[in-house]
């Protein structure tokens, strides 16, 4: 499965500050893979349209059970909405018992610098990661 390019729902206001949101999700096994893809794109599909939203883009690693999502929001306010409206609400709760592990990050950055790179994502993801098992230890 591809990486859904960087799209761009809402243009930005030049001059203004963003939040970045970078996300892992590794599901349980290869029959959950389908499942969480399938429900992914209806979430998709409502990011296209979401207010405050800036850009996004999705990569899905199937053989890995991962899939990694980047997202830019006008503020924490615009992207808590959207994580509370419908259907992303459900399909969350919904997934919750495919689910192995899961990683967030947040970041400000000024627009200027949209659309974000997925290797800083990765990066940050990777650091977020590494703070949690340290925690865990």
């Amino acid at each position: 499965m591809p990486t859904l390019p960087w799209i761009t729902p809402n243009p930005a206001v030049p001059g203004t500050s963003a939040v970045v949101m970078a996300s892992r999700f590794e599901v349980r096994s290869l029959a959950d893979v389908p499942r969480f893809f399938v429900r992914s794109l209806a979430v998709w599909r409502q990011l296209r349209r979401a207010p405050g939203a800036l850009g996004a883009s999705l990569i899905a690693r199937p053989l890995r059970r991962t899939f990694y999502t980047l997202s830019v929001w006008e503020g924490r306010e615009a992207l808590n909405a959207f994580a509370a409206a419908e259907p992303h609400r459900s399909v969350m709760r919904g997934l919750r018992g495919t689910m192995k592990e899961s990683t967030f990050t947040f970041w400000p950055t000024p627009v200027e610098r949209l659309p974000i790179a997925w290797a800083d994502a990765h990066a940050r993801i990777d650091a977020e990661r590494a703070e949690a098992a340290d925690r865990t230890a």
